[in-house]
């Protein structure tokens, strides 16, 4: 692993808005990640065989996933009826947090060790940190839960996100075209990227380990509920007989609704996240191929041969994302 002498020597990257990115073991992450956030993780992060880590690569229905892994985990304390539920009151990002960019923005990591040592299992976590990236340990340790997105609607999610999101962090992204993230993206020069690398790495994984789950999130959408009770028997909280008769699966999915999560207080107006990015940045439209409202068919074709030639010989593909069957 890097250490904070050797950043300079790695290859760096300005270009890919709001980080700047240092490649590092194949793939392209942020500087202060490299500097201080994977240190902190590998050094200081114990995990526990329970431990249930949310991983995706960044804008792959990561918001999403935490507010199911979450109302799905607690649910004996917080049913999805509750009317004082934590997700009716406050963001997912908030209630599951990012191991790597926690310690990076940690003003002290030790306290935050400790903070995350005293939360009560079987604990919930999430990374954006490539399988390969992740501390031996931590990847044998517990379950991994990982949503993979089409390469597209990844990339256009992560450009508005960047530049909806960019005053909060200080950066003017206002004149960083699509066209330029489709550019770097293609080079594999993006925040966690190549971004097929990243998902290609975790499916292999969950070919050969038991405690990795690999989910599309196009399949989430198609099928929300069936998606949530494969998930909750993976993490170990499998739904009784008795709350699929009440519906909890169902109460669970509209819960976490893209709609009524985009209308809690927390995310509405100026609220921001712990990480201080405004709230509403985290949710946009949640559908598959929206990216052909935003790309043009040279861009889309750009995207799909690099794709291409990135999984050559991998024997993985992703799901189907063009317009005609997007989901309404």
């Amino acid at each position: 692993m890097a250490s904070p002498s050797e950043l300079p020597e790695l290859p760096l990257e300005t270009r890919c808005l709001p980080f700047a990115l240092r490649q590092y073991a194949g793939f392209w992450l942020p500087e202060a990640v490299l500097a201080r956030g994977l240190p902190a993780v590998r050094d200081r992060f114990a995990p526990r065989l329970d431990d249930v880590l949310l991983a995706s690569f960044p804008k792959s229905g990561t918001t999403w996933l935490k507010a199911l892994a979450f109302a799905t985990a607690r649910r004996a304390v917080h049913p999805p009826s509750d009317h004082d539920h934590p997700l009716r009151h406050g963001n997912p990002h908030d209630l599951v947090p990012f191991l790597e960019f926690g310690f990076t923005l940690a003003y002290d990591a030790d306290a935050l060790a400790a903070g995350l040592e005293a939360l009560p299992s079987p604990r919930l976590l999430a990374t954006h940190l490539p399988f390969s990236l992740l501390p031996g340990r931590l990847a044998a340790a517990g379950r991994i839960v990982y949503v993979c997105r089409h390469p597209k609607d990844a990339l256009v999610s992560a450009w508005t996100f960047t530049r909806k999101a960019s005053g909060s962090m200080g950066v003017d992204a206002e004149s960083y075209s699509l066209r330029e993230a489709v550019e770097l993206f293609c080079a594999g020069r993006c925040v966690a990227g190549p971004q097929w690398r990243h998902v290609v790495e975790y499916w292999e994984a969950s070919l050969s380990r038991r405690n990795v789950l690999f989910l599309r999130y196009e399949e989430m959408l198609r099928d929300p509920v069936g998606s949530l009770r494969t998930m909750a028997g993976f993490m170990g909280c499998a739904f009784s007989p008795g709350e699929e008769e009440r519906g909890v699966p169902q109460a669970i999915v509209e819960l976490c609704s893209l709609e009524k999560q985009k209308n809690v207080e927390a995310s509405r107006d100026d609220g921001r996240t712990a990480d201080g990015i405004k709230a509403d940045a985290y949710f946009r439209k949640g559908v598959a191929a929206d990216w052909s409202s935003h790309m043009t068919p040279e861009m889309g074709k750009m995207v799909d041969e690099a794709v291409e030639d990135g999984l050559r010989g991998s024997g993985f593909t992703f799901a189907d994302s063009t317009p005609a069957n997007r989901e309404k």
